[in-house]
């Protein structure tokens, strides 16, 4: 794979401003026009970057930036997929709001790419296109009685509690017994929201009716499962602190589970992260309930070296429309690499819910090749590809969508550095804009009769939102919960907020 070189422009103290390039004596030439598409962090990041550039800011030209979303609101993933009790990692949403807020780069929000714009119209009007558009859906899992009622993708139940606009407004939360499959941050975000008693919720930004569900959940215990051993775990130790904040829940492990061979061993001495996140759990272990006179009313339990084999329904059918009843894992081993192999053992659990949560994976964009089992744009250093693996001319890619969903939201920066770097190196053999007019693409738009939303309509909603969390406050002062905001769910609403001429 090719790579572009860019020096890491985040180095540079703003008010140090940037290197100065020899070409200021050059003729001013019309902006380089450039859309991306996906304003979470990895666009929002893509964006910054160009800006603030050596080429741009030292060199004889410009960049015009149209930003799209095919929400009615900015931050995709961190508005969307981030649980809503990690205030810290929330916090990032300050960072992208300041590079959006300075009024360089244009936000048109509520745009779905293949339905309101298609390939060729981003091509008329822009010089080159980013895709950011992530990765929201769930990995398969290829286990028999998956397609069982009361099997559910982490994803789609992410999807929910955040408050996405498209799906569904409730979730059928009748399960005592849970099961999440993976050892991921997503599995632990997902297994923490379902065992988590609903009022510890209320001083984030949790709709209304995800509340309202997660409160009347019967849900007594939920089990955590991964393949492997605690020491091949791929959440992090914020991650894995934040079980132990539930109030009225226990955390279970099992002795059994806690198996080391020798390269576990050497990731505990070599990595500080892995050291850190098995020292607290061997703790938990040994300390498990030694103190506890009244056992809680909710238990979470992590379990290791398990691999599914079926999940089957009331009468032991893995297929049909039967309910879950219960899963079965086959025991696992440490094969001396840290990877796993069977034992021949097998145990069941009854429950009556299974969560996956695997992992991520991307989808396809029309007019593009895709690599389905990946689930990414087949690309090199961020230039996408044809089905002949030549660089498509102009088209770029950056984030998840380009590099699989692996790594924390700040890696999405590297991907970004490099992508473009690779558009800067391109910039004067870039096929040209038909139409470089930045007010043309509105004009399109509003033919179009598609209700866009902007950086504007988005201050409108965001403010919004933060008045129905003081108006919430201030009426339930008794409870001395502070609600900051509450997030307003339905895609109408919120394009009704934002567009509004009211401030």
């Amino acid at each position: 794979m090719g790579t572009c070189a860019l020096r890491d422009v985040a180095q540079f103290p703003v008010s140090e401003g940037l290197p100065v390039s020899n070409s200021a004596e050059s003729t001013p030439k019309r902006p380089l026009r450039v859309a991306i598409v996906g304003a979470g962090p990895a666009g929002v990041y893509a964006a910054d970057i160009l800006t603030k550039s050596n080429e741009v800011k030292g060199g004889d030209f410009e960049v015009s930036i149209d930003l799209f979303e095919a929400y009615p609101a900015p931050y995709g993933l961190i508005r969307y997929g981030v649980a809503p009790d990690h205030p810290r990692i929330k916090g990032i949403v300050n960072a992208l709001h300041k590079v959006l807020d300075r009024g360089d780069i244009r936000f048109l929000g509520n745009v779905t790419y293949g339905r309101d714009l298609k390939l060729h119209d981003f091509r008329a009007f822009y010089d080159a296109v980013i895709f950011s558009t992530g990765a929201i859906k769930d990995a398969d899992l290829n286990v028999p009685g998956v397609e069982l009622e009361g099997s559910f993708g982490g994803a789609d139940f992410v999807s929910w509690y955040d408050g996405h606009p498209d799906v569904p407004r409730d979730w059928p939360l009748d399960a005592k017994e849970i099961a999440v499959i993976g050892n991921g941050n997503v599995a632990l975000d997902v297994a923490r929201m379902l065992v988590k008693h609903a009022d510890e919720l209320l001083s984030t930004e949790i709709p209304d009716n995800v509340y309202r569900g997660l409160k009347n959940s019967p849900v007594t215990d939920v089990h955590v499962f991964g393949r492997r051993g605690p020491a091949q775990v791929k959440f992090t130790p914020l991650e894995l602190r934040e079980l132990s904040h539930a109030n009225d829940v226990d955390i279970v492990l099992y002795p059994e589970d806690f198996e080391f061979d020798e390269a576990s061993d050497d990731a505990i001495r070599s990595n500080n992260q892995i050291k850190t996140m098995v020292n607290t759990m061997t703790n938990w272990l040994v300390e498990e309930h030694a103190e506890a006179e009244v056992p809680s009313s909710r238990r979470l339990h992590l379990h290791f070296l398990h691999s599914p084999v079926e999940i089957y329904d009331g009468a032991g059918n893995t297929a049909g429309t039967g309910k879950v009843a219960g899963i079965k894992f086959e025991r696992m081993q440490l094969d001396g690499t840290g990877h796993v192999k069977g034992t021949g053992e097998f145990i069941d659990y009854p429950v009556q819910a299974v969560y996956r949560a695997i992992g991520y994976h991307g989808s396809p964009l029309d007019e593009l090749e895709y690599n389905a089992k990946a689930g990414v744009i087949p690309n090199e250093g961020g230039r996408v590809l044809d089905a002949e693996g030549n660089p498509v001319p102009g088209i770029y890619a950056t984030g998840w969508i380009k590099r699989g969903p692996v790594g924390l939201i700040g890696h999405t920066k590297g991907d970004a550095l490099e992508t473009i770097g690779c558009l800067l190196e391109d910039r004067l053999t870039l096929p040209p804009a038909q139409n470089p007019d930045p007010h043309a693409i509105i004009a399109l738009l509003e033919e179009r009769g598609v209700e866009y939303t902007t950086w504007e309509g988005w201050n409108r909603l965001d403010a919004h939102e933060a008045a129905l969390g003081k108006a919430w406050t201030e009426a339930e002062a008794e409870t001395g919960v502070v609600r900051e905001r509450i997030k307003v769910v339905p895609r109408e609403e919120m394009i009704r907020i934002s567009r509004s001429s009211e401030g």
